[in-house]
Parts: structure tokens; C-alpha cells; sequence
């Protein structure tokens, strides 16, 4: 996980060519998304992360985004213990 704050524009820039990092996070609501997802635009850069994968997410305690993962979102909500 890469927190946005902690990187430079540059370093964030050769992640994203090198496709290195293929998702965005909301470290404040433990949301996780694709980078080209409306939500996921608009949130905060303190608040915002990175993963390179789902599995990366997902062990850090993220739920997929209910918009752009919708498939995972419904699996992540039956899956989960109520």
C-alpha cells in the first residue's frame, strides 16, 4: 500500500506507466476501486492509497468500491459475516 501523500508527482507517475499500482483506496472509509472511478477521483489526497493488486486490498481490510467492482462488491457483501 502507497499512501498519496507519501509520493512525489514523478514517482506516482512512473508507478502508473509501469502499471505498477491498478488501484486506489480511501484509507478513511476502507474503500478500494479502479483509478479511473468517479469516487475514487473525488476523494481527498490524504486519504487517498494504492494497491497493486485486489489481493493487496483486501488484505489490508479494503472492500471493493460498490460502483466500478461491482461483481467483487456483491461477492465481498455475501462473503462477509453478519
Amino acid at each position: 500500500m502507497i499512501k498519496h501523500a507519501d509520493i512525489s508527482t514523478e514517482e506516482l507517475k512512473k508507478h502508473f506507466k509501469n502499471k505498477d499500482i491498478c488501484f486506489g483506496g480511501n484509507a478513511r472509509l476502507k474503500i478500494f476501486g479502479l483509478l479511473t472511478c468517479r469516487s475514487g477521483k473525488r476523494m481527498k489526497k490524504e486519504n487517498r492509497v494504492f494497491f497493486r493488486s485486489v489481493e493487496e486490498a483486501l488484505q489490508h481490510g479494503y472492500r471493493p468500491c460498490g460502483h466500478c467492482l461491482k461483481t467483487a462488491y456483491q461477492q465481498w457483501i455475501y462473503s462477509t459475516p453478519k
